[in-house]
């Protein structure tokens, strides 16, 4: 009875760590499309849809720029910036870190962007640092921070 009791629960153990595994796996995979996506529709130039892979209360920290806190306000600076700007940019994301309902993601990018108003290509290299936050089993962007390295 003792070794089929112990059997039972290295069994269940197994089968709990393989749940937990597989689900860390799915959130790996959603986060990092979600960062493929917003590289996608930042260089599409749609604000709206831009907008909507972030939280209602997030906050976007742009070189150079103020503090974009809330909805409204980031779809407001992305609204300016593709008044102003296009862009062609390539991301490789290099750490995801997943605790609970929170995700820590790191990565560059690489690409260019136009100034519209002199019809300049720019070439720039950026890196990034993203906090998601997983709001009704759907990841979004709660914090995001660049700048451009020396």
């Amino acid at each position: 009875m003792k070794k089929l009791l112990l059997n039972f629960i290295a069994i269940t153990a197994m089968v709990m760590l393989g749940i937990t595994a597989n689900a860390q796996n799915k959130d790996k995979a959603a986060v990092e499309k979600l960062i493929q996506n917003y590289f996608n529709t930042l260089n599409d130039g749609d604000a709206t849809k831009l907008t909507s892979y972030f939280t209602n209360s997030a906050a976007l920290l742009a070189q150079g720029a103020p503090t974009a806190n809330g909805s409204d306000q980031i779809n407001g600076t992305f609204k300016y910036v593709f008044d102003n700007f296009s862009y062609s940019r390539k991301v490789s994301i290099g750490e995801t870190n997943i605790q609970g309902k929170y995700a820590i993601v790191s990565s560059t990018s690489t690409g260019s962007f136009k100034i519209k108003a002199k019809n300049e290509t720019v070439p720039a290299d950026f890196r990034e640092i993203f906090i998601l936050k997983k709001e009704k089993s759907t990841w979004k962007i709660a914090r995001y921070m660049y700048n451009q390295p020396n």
